[in-house]
């Protein structure tokens, strides 16, 4: 058995919406690393958050 499907909306509360942000920012982040060491490639990513934020990944070899 699966998960159920939940619908992707924004999320209306500001704080809570800060904290999911917070916590896929870092998952994101993470899983970028992994694809970079897994598979030995060059990987970039870069994240603005909802307030003008820079978050960014560079992967070297």
């Amino acid at each position: 058995m699966g998960r159920g499907k939940i619908v992707i909306r924004r999320i209306d509360n500001t704080t809570s919406r800060q904290v999911t942000f917070s916590k896929r920012r870092n998952g994101l982040l993470k899983k970028a690393k992994e694809l970079a060491i897994l598979c030995d490639s060059e990987v970039g990513l870069i994240i603005f958050s909802s307030t003008g934020k820079l978050y960014e990944f560079a992967s070297t070899r």
